[in-house]
């Protein structure tokens, strides 16, 4: 069987990828406490805007255009709230009390990326129900970290990240999922929340580093996209939560690169 083999970073390099993280989690920290009701999502944007200039980096995201994208990215942050599950943009919106916001950030220093994203409950009157669908989505993430080891193939990673979504009861954002990090934002392999065949020839080694995020859906897994071409909706307008961290395998672990 042959293996895939992925980049394996230096130590010089991951102290890289760490600087870029740790801009990412001072952004995701100043946004996640100005997330209250009546803020717009744009004023957020703005905000981690700020920040990561601040820092001495630059956005992952803005101006960002894939090849499927019909327009270039317009913030810093993807703004993702309630049955909006990934790549929300900033817009007018303002959020309210009881919203379930989904946020996402990406930065570059010297050329190296951190990504990571987080769901929070706005304001004092979160549901039980969102704050189980969130909790889930966090423990879901953490067992694909721990999964993340030398000699693990992505199967394991895939498999640690289904089975508490499983034990929850909650659907997966089908063909979504994590991916490979480095010199780019988005680089191989793909990395899914649920296995499927062929995961087992994607080996992990000391040096390699992945951004994983479990996207955990409280309904059905069947989803549309908006009229921008970026959001992700459930067809069912159930809500979503989606968390992210960007990681190394390393000989004494999985080390969390997005990290303050």
């Amino acid at each position: 069987m042959d293996l895939t083999v992925l980049p394996a970073r230096t130590d010089a390099e991951l102290d890289a990828m760490r600087d870029a993280g740790r801009v990412v989690a001072q952004t995701l920290a100043a946004v996640r406490a100005a997330a209250v009701p009546g803020v717009r999502l744009r004023d957020l944007d703005d905000l981690a805007q700020t920040c990561i200039r601040e820092a001495g980096a630059t956005s992952s995201f803005l101006g960002y255009k894939p090849a499927w994208a019909p327009t270039a990215y317009n913030g810093a942050l993807c703004l993702s709230p309630n049955e909006v599950v990934v790549h929300g943009r900033p817009s007018g919106q303002r959020l309210k009390d009881g919203d379930l916001l989904s946020i996402d950030c990406g930065a570059v220093v010297d050329g190296w990326n951190g990504d990571a994203a987080i769901t929070v409950q706005v304001g004092s009157h979160g549901s039980a129900d969102d704050a189980r669908l969130v909790t889930a989505t966090e423990e879901a993430l953490a067992a694909g970290i721990a999964a993340a080891v030398p000699g693990a193939t992505l199967i394991d990673v895939a498999q640690a990240i289904d089975a508490v979504a499983r034990r929850y009861g909650y659907a997966h954002l089908p063909d979504h999922g994590g991916h490979g990090i480095g010199r780019s934002m988005h680089e191989p392999p793909f990395v899914p929340n649920r296995p499927h065949a062929g995961l087992d020839r994607v080996r992990l080694h000391a040096g390699s580093t992945l951004a994983i995020e479990p996207m955990l859906l409280a309904g059905g897994e069947r989803y549309r996209h908006k009229k921008d071409g970026w959001a992700v909706v459930t067809a069912d307008g159930r809500r979503a939560a989606h968390v992210e961290h960007t990681v190394a395998v390393t000989d004494d672990g999985p080390v969390v690169l997005t990290l303050p």
